[in-house]
């Protein structure tokens, strides 16, 4: 099988989570990394569910669905959270900022 060529743009992307992982060392940017995180992920969960409410497709089924691939997908990477690498948190944090989103908006309906 025949190599393709590095380029430029192939060797940024493969040093992208390195360079975050040095740019982050400062505890200051981590916690406001980390912050963004779960805000974004408390965005995506809450807007998910407006659209799907306007569309009227709020289906509970579905619901349930999403929280248990977000549930699984941290069942996936299970180990103390001190050993957990940099991406690692920014997808768990999104995960929970994801479920809080979710269930706000269930309770806004209630």
């Amino acid at each position: 099988m025949r190599r393709l060529q590095s380029t430029r743009l192939q060797i940024n992307l493969g040093q992208a989570i390195v360079r975050l992982n040095t740019w982050a060392e400062n505890p200051w940017r981590r916690l406001s990394l980390l912050a963004i995180a779960l805000l974004s992920g408390f965005l995506l969960g809450s807007s998910i569910t407006s659209v799907a409410g306007v569309l009227g497709q709020m289906d509970p089924v579905a619901a349930l669905l999403v929280v248990l691939a977000t549930e699984l997908t941290v069942r996936r990477s299970r180990g103390s959270d001190s050993n957990w690498t940099l991406t690692q948190k920014l997808l768990d944090l999104g995960r929970v900022g994801f479920l809080y989103g979710l269930f706000l908006e269930a309770f806004k309906l209630i």
